[in-house]
């Protein structure tokens, strides 16, 4: 059960910083990729 948490904050921190290396706003990018990996991890958990 805690492998697949570990590997979505891993996932959201990589969009995320993925996100701040670009030269596009990280408000932008990282908070959708962020909810959206959130969002797929909560339907597939439960």
């Amino acid at each position: 059960m805690m492998r697949p948490l570990l590997l979505l904050i891993c996932l959201a921190t990589l969009a995320a910083c993925g996100a701040d290396g670009e030269p596009t706003p990280p408000d932008a990018g990282s908070g959708l990729s962020v909810s959206g990996t959130v969002r797929v991890g909560v339907s597939g958990g439960s």
